[in-house]
């Protein structure tokens, strides 16, 4: 651990260190299992594509992987807001970058960090790796120095090469720019436009605005010497040259009179609210300093209530995030085998991105806002970042824009079959995860973790605060929690943050014996029994202070077996009426999610508890945004072979047909019958999915838990959960040993689901349970 860290920076750290360092790894994509493996891949194999790579060029974007391949290169002289830190300090950036490539677009990418501060050293660096890759990304290099290399590096490459603190963020805030101008009835072709900060990024949103129409006397460039004019000598370049303007004015303020756009991209508080003031009606105002921007929408509002406002911030709505763009942009780019990326290819991207937002968002986007359902208007102007509709329609747009601008070599002939191949890209557990995690920033609910005094889990709970997904109510002994807190080296601020609930004070514990005693007492259980199991059992106690009020949702289980965990909380709450308590785990296969049930709680269910188990299992798959196709499984397909057990199957078909169930199902029938449309429409025209189901109701415990803990070791797919549904509260049980991000996110899982369902009348004994008065103890 290094000293003098926050939780936060060591959490970093140990993140990018457990496991394999870093955050990249190289996978085949063919078998190497055998020797013939081996020969095709290497030697003699690889002597046939070698040969007609040198034959015709083209053909090594269909015999390699340079045709989703992306450079990302920098020399570490502007590493996000930490400055000039050096090509060795950005490589985990850089990663990160890579990162962010696979998971919203799957393109591959390797981060190259260049030990090169001068330019033409970093130029002849790059230029000759064109071969390698299918584009370049240039990312964290200095003003002006990136302008040379980006437009030389243009010149000279035959591959799209792109800068991306420059167009990235050029593109994002033009397409909030079109949507603000739309809400406002004025036409960029008639606006004022001030922009402050003549940096990379600065100048390339103005440069992109003109392209789009934006008259060059209608635009103003402030940097920290004031106003950019013709004639100015100060602190001059030739980038700033091109957008000086005949004008007397000489500051930011002075420049902002009547103006109908202000983007910022300089420092918090370059703007005052007695500048807003002066701008025209209806004003747009871009604030896009990071971390904190030039004025806060709080401050725009006091004095403009006609305002439309966008940050760089996620926590303020029109979020101006460059990952709306790069992943997508090179998406488009690579699949027509493009030579560069165009300005028409830009405004492509910036017009589809505004027009994604005019659009009715779908379910699993509007499952992660609280309240009214999210509509355009001047607080959605961008879309958010895990719109699952981004992945098809920003490259459509840009490939487009590439064939139409002349520079695509390879054009798309159906565009139907593209935006299918790019749905399949879209990675289903960021999806899910996204939508949940933002969803828990919204609702903030009171998370209880229950085993409080387990390094992973307090660890989990600090995270959990940390990253504003709610608040953490830690079961445990206070000093027993100080004390690990010590030992594991965080802040002493952050832990008087939390809210500890203290199981060393003894009215802590007795508060809720009476609500317990009444509840086991005709079960078997002495007043006695209750006392031990609040004094030793975190999980009987958490589910007490949760039936009390205290919170709204807990997470539990990190030491202990499920089933035995979840015995422990039957004894204190009870299921929501008419419902059954269900396990369900969500496999996160690349490209389609699966959902297997029971994976938690019934051993050998008959017809009818199979019936309520696929009911519940389709239900969460609604709260997640799916549209539930069931299938239950066996390892008999409509009959063949027979067996005994397949009866209670029928029987589950019957009933739900019966009872005329609002959504797709069949069975019996093999995974493979249920996954696989080409075996399913051809051997099987009679049954009633109409696509891969995404729900597998297993026969039994036995044979649904194989199957997921087979999935989940193999660690090519994602698997989350077992989720706990059924319950009258909101708990989820953490898989034994869970590290912290799985605690995190089986967190927000509880205090989504909790959210998404209606609250259930309590009882007598809860309500009177409710009413007592509990002591939650600071640390």
């Amino acid at each position: 651990m290094v000293k003098g860290l926050r939780l936060s920076d060591e959490e970093a750290l140990k993140f990018h260190a457990e496991g394999k360092p870093g955050k990249l790894e190289i996978r085949a994509t063919k078998p190497m299992a055998t020797q013939r493996d081996l020969s095709l891949a290497y030697s003699p194999g690889v002597a046939a594509p070698v040969q007609a790579i040198a034959e015709k060029p083209d053909t090594a974007y269909d015999y390699t992987a340079k045709g989703n391949m992306v450079a990302v290169i920098t020399n570490g002289t502007a590493i996000l807001g930490l400055g000039n830190l050096g090509a060795l300090a950005s490589k985990p950036v850089m990663e990160g970058k890579s990162v962010l490539f696979k998971r919203f677009a799957d393109v591959d990418s390797v981060d190259l960090e260049l030990d090169a501060t001068d330019v033409d050293t970093f130029i002849n660096a790059v230029r000759p790796l064109a071969p390698s890759f299918g584009g370049i990304n240039l990312e964290d290099i200095k003003a002006p120095d990136c302008f040379i290399i980006e437009n030389r590096l243009r010149e000279e490459m035959d591959i799209p090469v792109f800068h991306d603190d420059q167009h990235g963020t050029a593109i994002i805030c033009a397409a909030g720019i079109i949507n603000a101008l739309y809400l406002s009835n004025k036409n960029i072709k008639d606006v004022k436009v001030v922009l402050n900060g003549a940096g990379a990024a600065g100048i390339a949103c103005l440069e992109l605005l003109k392209a789009m129409g934006l008259p060059n006397e209608n635009a103003y460039l402030c940097d920290t010497k004031g106003v950019i004019f013709k004639g100015r000598t100060e602190g001059m370049n030739q980038w700033k040259s091109a957008h000086a303007v005949d004008t007397d004015d000489r500051t930011l303020c002075e420049s902002l009179k009547g103006a109908d756009i202000f983007i910022g991209l300089s420092v918090k508080g370059a703007v005052t609210a007695e500048m807003v003031q002066n701008m025209a009606p209806n004003p747009i105002i871009f604030a896009m300093a990071n971390p904190e921007p030039e004025i806060t929408p709080e401050e725009v509002y006091e004095v403009r209530k006609d305002a439309i406002i966008a940050t760089g911030r996620s926590d303020y709505p029109n979020q101006v995030n460059n990952v709306l763009g790069f992943p997508y942009i090179f998406r488009g780019a690579l699949d027509v085998r493009a030579t560069k990326i165009s300005e028409e290819m830009k405004i492509a991207a910036a017009n589809a991105l505004a027009e994604l937002a005019r659009e009715e968002i779908p379910d699993e986007v509007a499952a992660a806002y609280d309240g009214p359902r999210p509509q355009f208007g001047p607080k959605y102007i961008i879309p958010a970042p895990f719109d699952p509709r981004l992945i098809v329609r920003i490259p459509i747009a840009v490939a487009k824009a590439a064939e139409a601008s002349g520079v695509a070599r390879k054009p798309i002939d159906d565009y139907e079959a593209y935006a299918n191949t790019l749905k399949a890209r879209l990675d289903p557990a960021a999806v899910v995860l996204e939508s949940v995690f933002s969803h828990a920033k919204k609702m903030q609910k009171r998370v209880i973790f229950a085993e409080g005094e387990r390094e992973n889990v307090l660890r989990a709970a600090l995270s959990f605060k940390t990253s504003g997904l709610g608040e953490p109510i830690i079961i445990g002994n206070q000093t027993a929690i100080v004390e690990l807190a010590e030992t594991i080296g965080v802040a002493e601020d952050l832990l008087k943050d939390l809210t500890i609930y203290d199981t060393g004070e003894a009215k802590n514990r007795l508060s809720h014996l009476d609500y317990l005693y009444e509840r086991l007492q005709r079960r078997g259980y002495l007043k006695s029994d209750c006392e031990r199991l609040l004094a030793f059992n975190p999980h009987v106690l958490g589910a007490c202070v949760l039936a009390a009020g205290h919170a709204d949702a807990m997470v539990t289980g990190e030491s202990a077996n499920n089933s035995q965990v979840l015995e422990y909380i039957r004894l204190v709450l009870d299921n929501k009426p008419g419902k059954r308590v269900t396990g369900v785990s969500l496999a996160l296969f690349k490209g389609r999610p699966v959902i297997f049930a029971d994976t938690l709680v019934t051993e050998s269910p008959d017809g009818k508890e199979l019936a309520m188990i696929a009911k519940e299992a389709v239900s969460v798959a609604r709260r997640l945004g799916y549209e539930p196709r069931v299938a239950f499984v066996s390892n008999s397909s409509f009959g063949h072979p027979e067996g005994a057990r397949m009866q209670r199957i029928k029987d589950a078909v019957r009933i739900l047909t019966e009872e005329g169930a609002n959504f797709e199902f069949d069975g019996e029938m093999g995974p493979d019958i249920a996954l696989n449309e080409k075996i399913r429409k051809a051997y099987y025209p009679f049954c009633n999915l109409t696509a891969d189901a995404n729900i597998l109701i297993a026969p039994g415990i036995h044979s649904a838990g194989i199957s997921v803990k087979l999935l989940r070791e193999t660690g090519s797919v994602t698997v989350i959960g077992p989720l706990t549904t059924g319950l009258e509260a909101s708990v989820q049980l953490l898989p034994k040993g869970a590290g912290v991000s799985e605690i995190v996110n089986m967190a927000a899982f509880a205090a989504y689901n909790l959210s998404k369902e209606e609250k259930i009348a309590s009882s007598a004994s809860s309500d009177k349970h409710k009413s007592e008065k509990k002591i939650l103890n600071p640390a």
